[in-house]
């Protein structure tokens, strides 16, 4: 059963395809202009000055990046490179997807083939961010449909697209992070006999760069890792567990250990992939069932519960992922792109608790239309980020 306080479940392809389209100029056009004047990320305000050196897992991450010794405070798709310009934001990490697999996938986003990956990354890094991608090609077939894992032709296509997704990241030349397949592990783990990644069958060996892995979902992940450090040594790659693939965090982490998460850089965490508000109010794309979604103490310290857990038993930092932008609120619900939220409050105010657990960053982002951004939180993320910054926390 899913996780009462950290429910995710899948996002529309199509519509959030067409959304980082429109908000990261895909397509064929040039998109969104570069930032008139392209600030390092050492400028930022709190990002050296007063920051001791760390030696923990998060802190050597943060040092391969090329980023200060402390914690990282990114945004993703839902925040346009020109509003972040605009409000004089100077985020650490910058997110987008990467979708699909076949006709319409992220590869024909841009000519030639690829090159959306390289015209991110240039993105990002014109605005002192570390670029981070979220391959979500597994969902293809539809969220939760494992029925491509055995299909040849398809994982044949899928294992073309990581190829060229490292390749493309080559050419930027420059430390990445790569988010790998939401939801998938989660849906391995619920549809798995006895909760068992190798007893589900996967094409795998079917690319010659996925040589010497296992044909099982162990092998997917083994031959991401692999092709990663093939082709591109500088980036940084995490799994991204469910915490609904299972009845408790114990679980979940045994799971991830099996699937080999482990050989990864980091682990990408998930908090809800809407505002609070929306499911409240039951907006377009939120009707789905559950309830506790505005988080109240027990939630969040749960929440820092499962992270420790996580870092614990694998061993990586944690960087949240995906984080809704809505504003706190006594009245449950909003109007769209004005929805409530309190997570950006939680963790850009009690940032020392996600360290503690092994946090080394937290990216925020919409996970659908109608949420709120960073054009319409009222200036929340703009005040809380640069009041953090002023007096960053630093990683162990």
């Amino acid at each position: 059963m899913r996780h009462p306080l950290n429910t995710h479940v899948p996002r529309l392809v199509l519509a959030l395809s067409l959304a980082l389209l429109s908000a990261c100029g895909g397509g064929g056009g040039g998109g969104d202009p570069a930032p008139a004047t392209a600030a390092p990320a050492s400028s930022a305000p709190g990002s050296t000055a007063g920051v001791p050196a760390g030696t923990s897992a998060a802190s050597a991450l943060a040092a391969r990046l090329g980023k200060p010794n402390r914690f990282l405070v990114g945004l993703g798709t839902g925040s346009s490179p020109a509003s972040i310009q605009a409000q004089g934001l100077k985020p650490d990490i910058y997110d987008v997807y990467l979708v699909g697999v076949g006709a319409g996938a992220w590869p024909e986003w841009n000519s030639p083939s690829g090159d959306y990956v390289n015209r991110h990354a240039e993105r990002a890094d014109q605005m002192g961010a570390v670029p981070m991608f979220t391959l979500y090609q597994m969902a293809s077939n539809g969220d939760g449909n494992l029925a491509g894992l055995a299909d040849a032709q398809f994982m044949a296509r899928y294992w073309a697209n990581v190829r060229l997704m490292f390749q493309r990241i080559a050419m930027f030349g420059k430390p990445v992070l790569v988010t790998v397949e939401p939801d998938f592990w989660g849906y391995v783990q619920r549809q798995s006999p006895g909760g068992d990644p190798r007893r589900t069958a996967a094409q795998v060996s079917v690319d010659a760069d996925c040589a010497g892995q296992p044909n099982d979902v162990t092998g997917v992940a083994g031959c991401i890792f692999q092709m990663a450090r093939k082709y591109a040594p500088k980036a940084a790659v995490g799994l991204m567990p469910s915490a609904w693939g299972a009845n408790t965090a114990g679980e979940v982490a045994t799971f991830m250990q099996a699937v080999g998460a482990q050989r990864g850089d980091f682990v990408a965490m998930e908090t809800l992939d809407r505002d609070a508000g929306c499911f409240e109010a039951r907006g377009a794309e939120c009707t789905r069932a559950g309830s506790g979604w505005y988080w109240d103490e027990t939630a969040f310290r749960s929440h820092l519960a499962l992270g420790r857990t996580l870092h614990q038993a694998l061993g990586l930092p944690l960087i949240w992922w995906q984080t809704p932008l809505g504003v706190p609120s006594d009245s449950a619900g909003g109007a769209p792109g004005r929805y409530r939220d309190n997570r950006v409050q939680l963790f850009l105010t009690r940032t020392a608790e996600l360290a503690a657990v092994g946090g080394l960053g937290a990216v925020f982002s919409t996970g659908a239309a109608g949420q709120t951004t960073v054009d319409s939180d009222g200036g929340q993320f703009q005040r809380l980020s640069r009041s953090y910054l002023a007096s960053p926390v630093p990683l162990p």
